[in-house]
């Protein structure tokens, strides 16, 4: 099909590889995988991406990749393709010219989605629903491809590989950490071009933090279902394409504003990470729209249930689920990846719903050709991988049982914490096992501490400090009645729902807050913080803020030039220090606990209020809320260091007995109070207040 416009190209026959569009220096090769395609259009558009210039059909067809090559065409062509081949979804095929689909491997996309029946592959209002082909045209409601120029100076200075026992996450969203920013200029706000303000880089520093996980910056879609409730896709859980940016996040529109923020952010020492979404695509289920890979080839690209191929797999609660057990559809997520690891230098991944990834025909499998592609790839096996360990289908929940190499966010240590300072009983047991870094999830197959993602909250759920003012959920603004969101969120109050003006239950919020956070960064593990929650931050009791891209959910700085959030921030900074300058408060290994140091003194020893050993009746007496740990390790002078960290989660003030150590205690760290003055500790016994945190170092010579 020829429209008229200039220039006009000549396809050539070009190369199967490497997928996607890429400029060589003389032109541009196109090369797309369809398994059950007939046919593959190129459609080229003008550079505003609104009128179609020209059709051409891709020439050549290579082990089922569709391939040509347009001499003397430039980055920047503005492109996307139509195929044909048979449209009959109840053998799961869903073909249709009609619709321009975006390339799997596009780098840059140009617009937007516009909501209209015609985005759909089949007829919205007809009885029998997707099993009609719908025959308007859609390409000027979709995203347009753009032929993407790669040139980019990284300068010198390499990645900061910061070592996994000395890695502090700091988990944020691209846009809400600037919106309100007052002191970054106005363009800048909400874009990845914040990333690299020196006062926000000097903020991380200040509290201690190593690496930045920012939530999804993949291209992504704002659902239909909010836009037409006001309301907009804000975490950005909905992949459009797996190569290119969001370009919400970009202030010049160009894939390398996000670059130069990366490369700020690792010349001044923080590694980057991406939140990545490859367990389902934007185009949701049966009755979803036709964007890409629905087009290109529904049968190999998604899990369809056996049988009844008109329907898809939904292990992942989102529609559909990504087939990764297909090799083309792994090359795709591996090819990915390791374009955003060299191409934007990113220093690592966290996986949402992680054990979809891992899943094979039979179910998860930590040996799947997932774990396995990435563990024996020389690029990226070198970088933090971090999962998601559960998904919504059967046997969905599967912490503790990735392979090695993977660290996994452990909800166990989120929801034990928040209990335990709630006041449950019952639960020293649990807490002592998440102290010591969950050994029983982790120990195993050599894995380190490390593997274990230690965390209060996160951007799903409460923020930390709602989990000290709110009982229940707050999620009214979401449209959904206030059925969203968990419901089980082991939050309290502590005596008014909400804001409160109470100075008694403001203080105790306080010290609630701090012991929790004290308990991630004490812990043996890697710490991982919510943005916001070092100053306070609150998203009203929201616990489902996906949809709330508004104040709910930016960062609200405005609480550090406040006494009680800047405090907050202090407290967080001493916290990081701490556990930076003491090994012994972030153990490297899995090792023997019994093992004696020196004589008498145990790597690892738990001790009750009264400085005796734990014994196993004291474990189980669930009415128990005081604890003592105390962890000694060797440093590379040969001195052997100590800590003693004491936990009161009962409701009332109580004296612990100090165990038997050779050793002169400084008492260093209590959450009862915003500033510890390190002191030597003088007596037997030490005051420990209700809802409070002590922490205790000391020193002991190796003997001659």
């Amino acid at each position: 099909m020829s429209i008229s416009g200039t220039p006009r190209y000549q396809l050539e026959a070009g190369k199967p590889y490497p997928l996607g569009a890429h400029f060589d220096g003389s032109g541009v090769n196109f090369a797309v995988f369809s398994a059950h395609a007939w046919e593959i259009e190129l459609c080229l558009f003008d550079a505003h991406g609104r009128r179609e210039r020209q059709r051409l059909a891709l020439p050549e067809c290579t082990d089922e990749i569709w391939h040509g090559y347009l001499p003397d065409a430039q980055p920047g062509l503005v492109y996307g393709y139509r195929a044909h081949g048979p449209y009959d979804p109840l053998k799961g095929h869903r073909f249709n010219p009609h619709k321009l689909l975006i390339d799997p491997y596009a780098r840059q996309l140009l617009g937007s989605v516009q909501w209209n029946d015609a985005v759909f592959g089949y007829r919205v209002k007809h009885s029998k629903a997707d099993l009609t082909m719908d025959r308007r045209d859609s390409a000027a409601l979709v995203p347009k491809c753009v032929v993407a120029g790669e040139l980019f100076d990284w300068g010198e200075r390499g990645r900061p590989s910061t070592a996994w026992t000395d890695t502090v996450i700091y988990e944020a969203h691209v846009k809400g950490l600037s919106m309100m920013r007052h002191d970054i200029a106005q363009p800048l706000r909400g874009t990845c071009g914040a990333l690299a303000d020196p006062r926000f880089m000097e903020h991380l520093h200040r509290i201690g933090v190593t690496s930045i996980e920012l939530l999804p910056v993949h291209a992504f879609l704002q659902d239909h279902f909010l836009v037409e409730r006001g309301l907009r896709n804000y975490w950005g859980y909905n992949t459009l394409a797996y190569f290119a940016p969001e370009q919400a996040y970009l202030p010049e529109g160009h894939p390398n504003d996000l670059r130069r923020a990366i490369r700020e952010l690792q010349a001044n020492g923080f590694e980057v990470i991406l939140d990545v979404v490859y367990n389902h695509t934007a185009e949701g289920n049966e009755l979803g729209p036709t964007l890409s890979w629905r087009g290109l080839d529904n049968a190999s690209y998604y899990r369809l249930m056996p049988g009844e191929e008109r329907y898809y797999i939904n292990d992942t609660g989102c529609g559909n689920t990504v087939n990764l057990s297909h090799p083309r559809v792994l090359q795709m997520v591996t090819d990915s990846l390791r374009y955003w690891a060299e191409s934007y230098r990113i220093d690592g991944f966290r996986f949402d719903l992680g054990v979809t990834l891992g899943r094979e025909g039979t179910g998860f499998d930590p040996g799947s050709g997932f774990f396995d592609a990435l563990l024996q790839d020389p690029v990226l096996s070198r970088l933090k991988l971090i999962s998601e360990p559960w998904d919504s289908g059967p046997d969905g929940y599967q912490l503790g049982n990735h392979p090695p190499g993977f660290a996994e966010w452990n909800d166990r240590f989120r929801d034990t914490v928040r209990r335990f300072w709630k006041g449950e009983p019952g639960m020293r047991p649990d807490l002592a096992a998440r102290l010591s870094g969950s050994a029983d999830l982790f120990d195993r197959r050599f894995r380190r501490p490390w593997a274990s993602v230690n965390y209060l909250a996160s951007h799903d759920g409460f923020t930390a400090y709602d989990l000290v003012c709110y009982d229940g959920k707050h999620n009214e603004d979401n449209g959904d009645n206030n059925g969203d969101g968990h419901s089980e969120n082991h939050s309290r109050n502590w005596g008014a729902e909400g804001p409160s003006r109470d100075r008694r239950i403001n203080a105790t919020r306080e010290r609630v807050l701090r012991s929790m956070l004290a308990s991630v960064f004490l812990a043996n593990g890697t710490p991982m913080l919510l943005a916001g929650d070092e100053m306070g931050n609150s998203q009203r009791g929201n616990n489902n803020a996906y949809c709330q891209d508004n104040e709910i959910s930016w960062l609200d700085w405005s609480h550090l030039e406040m006494p009680t959030g800047r405090d907050l921030a202090q407290f967080v900074s001493r916290l990081t220090h701490l556990r930076r300058h003491h090994p012994s408060l972030r153990m490297a290994r899995f090792q023997d606990s019994n093992e004696e140091l020196v004589p008498g003194v145990k790597r690892m020893q738990w001790y009750d209020l009264d400085g005796s050993v734990m014994s196993d009746d004291a474990w189980e007496f669930g009415e128990g809320r005081v604890l003592g740990l105390r962890r000694a390790c060797r440093l590379e002078d040969g001195t052997v260091e100590l800590s003693l960290v004491l936990v009161n989660g009962s409701e009332g003030d109580v004296e612990f007995r100090l165990p038997d150590s050779p050793c002169q205690w400084q008492r260093v760290l209590d959450t009862a109070g915003v500033r510890a003055v390190p002191s030597a500790v003088q007596a037997e016994h030490v005051p420990l207040c209700a809802h409070a945190l002590v922490l205790l170092l000391a020193c002991v010579e190796e003997e001659e």
